[in-house]
């Protein structure tokens, strides 16, 4: 957090300035009212003429104090709360892929934007308050040291009493502020779930049932907040009972100083001090126990997390020259046995289909290959190097993925292909008549530079598809997974796109349920997962064995 607060130095003195500015004003009002009892008490019209004066002079500079004092509170803010934003989206995206798919991705939209919303509404506010009203509680504290010795001391006993006391709720109030972010990610994803099937609820009349799932999901949230308000209130009350002890002792006190000849105006400034003292520490405790709450949420969202994961981690370049092994590959989800000893090789240049029975393994084997799981017995290696020794972000410059769901964006087509890379124009033209997209992009009245709505929304199942089989060519992959590049299309379309794949240079690693005459045939072999075993087959040999059973 120090390092978070500290990034712009400038700033951070600028906004403990205008906390400073806000206590001057405070105690000025303090002074003022004093100057006030103490002109009545006097009943001396010049002196009275005088207070009046200093009055109004509070009274014009307190609101351009407190103008001034906000906006430079609110660019510091408002510039790290940016950083916070960038850091919890940062700490995403370089997560290693494996490390990300432990989670749903509802999970990581829930910390980018509940967690850092209830952040910037907690932390800043509690901050400054603290800060406002520490400084304000040393003021006033050095004040009563110069005007009543025995009394301040009495008043600093009773701060460390009230400290001690708010230590006690500092653990709780940190465990409430994680179940609300743990509750938020249920919610979140479980809306998520709601609202991407809520087409199937109501076309079969359960969503009523979802209803009251939600609404119970709901429930459990809104408890979370209330539990932390009710907590954060009921530290507020303990310590405004005690401070409310201390001002009637505070009061009896003064009492009596006033009869042994002290004045009017210095005993309303002793007691307002005092009662200002009290005051400060109600609010500066529970404050200081919600900053520590909310620092912990940051911790959460904003900080990398310790790993075991060993794929991805290594130094080595990912280099494709020959060949992908597999030597002696066992893998187990759940304690189910999903491959046993697997040995085979994937060629350079050659192209590999994956089938098997539904949950046979397959998207598991590509997972593999794809250096998306480490916790794997036996070996894989590309030419020799072993994948844990391979950095993940040189794997993925050299790799390209294709699912049945294509990731698409408001922007327009090109850079929908390049992902915002400098790719050389000529490569982008290669892409897209290699993709097909040629045609397509004849029909568009801006070609290349059409913007795509939201997802790509207007676009057909294959034009989006035929994008992004560009967008990996023109990255210029040496190796393209699919994962069912095809199920989601027409006959049609679907032959197109399958004969798309097999024409270009790259590896070409599929799975797909479907079967084109005179086109699946073309892939070089054909891998089986059956019972956990592996076994390569000459694609035409495959297919010829299938037609005939």
């Amino acid at each position: 957090m120090k390092e978070l607060l500290l990034k712009r130095k400038g700033k951070f003195i600028q906004y403990l300035i205008a906390t400073f500015m806000f206590i001057i004003s405070h105690f000025a009002e303090i002074g003022v009212f004093a100057l006030i009892f103490g002109a009545i008490e006097k009943g001396d019209l010049q002196y009275f003429k005088k207070v009046a004066i200093i009055t109004i002079i509070y009274i014009m500079y307190s609101p351009i104090s407190y103008l001034v004092s906000r906006l430079l509170r609110i660019r510091y803010m408002r510039d790290t709360i940016l950083d916070v934003r960038k850091q919890a989206f940062d700490k995403i995206i370089n997560m290693p892929f494996k490390q990300y798919s432990q989670k749903s991705k509802e999970v990581y939209i829930s910390n980018l934007i509940n967690d850092v919303n209830n952040f910037e509404n907690k932390f800043f506010i509690n901050l400054l308050n603290y800060l406002i009203n520490i400084g304000m509680y040393g003021i006033a504290l050095i004040f009563l040291l110069l005007i009543d010795f025995k009394l301040a001391i009495g008043m600093f006993m009773f701060s460390l009493v009230l400290f001690f006391l708010a230590n006690l709720f500092t653990k709780k109030t940190t465990a409430l502020e994680k179940e609300i972010s743990a509750t938020s990610e249920v919610f979140t994803t479980d809306m998520s779930n709601t609202f991407n099937g809520l087409e199937i609820l109501k076309l079969n009349n359960i969503e009523d049932s979802f209803l009251r799932k939600s609404i119970g999901t709901i429930n459990r949230l809104e408890k979370r907040k209330y539990m932390s308000n009710v907590f954060s209130h009921l530290q507020r009350d303990v310590i405004y009972i005690l401070a409310f002890v201390v001002s009637v002792v505070v009061l009896v006190y003064l009492g009596y100083e006033l009869q042994a000849g002290m004045n009017l105006t210095e005993a309303t400034f002793v007691f307002m001090l005092s009662s200002s003292i009290s005051n400060y520490l109600i609010s500066a405790f529970p404050n200081w126990n919600q900053v520590k709450a909310s620092t912990a949420i940051y911790e959460k969202i904003a900080k990398p997390e310790e790993t075991t994961i060993k794929i991805g981690m290594g130094t080595n370049d990912f280099k494709f020259e020959d060949r992908i092994e597999l030597t002696n590959l066992s893998f187990s989800f759940d304690k189910k046995i999903i491959l046993k000893n697997a040995s085979f090789t994937i060629e350079k240049g050659k192209k590999y289909l994956i089938k098997g029975v539904s949950g046979a393994g397959k998207t598991t084997l590509l997972n593999l290959l794809a250096m998306i799981h480490d916790d794997y017995d036996g070996k894989i290696t590309v030419d020799g190097v072993d994948y844990r020794d391979i950095s993940e972000k040189s794997f993925h410059d050299k790799v390209a993925f294709i699912y049945q769901d294509v990731f698409l964006f408001e922007d327009t087509i090109k850079n929908n292909i390049t992902l915002y890379k400098d790719i050389p124009d000529e490569q982008v033209d290669y892409a897209v008549k290699v993709s097909g997209l040629e045609p397509i992009l004849e029909e568009k009245s801006n070609g290349i530079y059409e913007r795509l709505s939201e997802n790509g929304k207007n676009l057909s199942g294959g034009q989006r598809q035929r994008i992004s089989i560009a967008r990996a060519i023109a990255k210029n992959a040496e190796i393209l997974f699919v994962d069912e590049g095809t199920s989601s299309l027409n006959e049609e379309l679907g032959r197109d796109i399958e004969k798309t794949f097999l024409e270009l240079n790259n590896t070409v690693i599929a799975i797909s349920h479907r079967y084109y005459e005179g086109i699946t045939e073309n892939y070089d072999y054909v891998i089986e997962l059956k019972n956990g075993l592996v076994h390569r087959f000459p694609a035409k040999e495959y297919f010829e064995e299938v037609i005939r059973c």
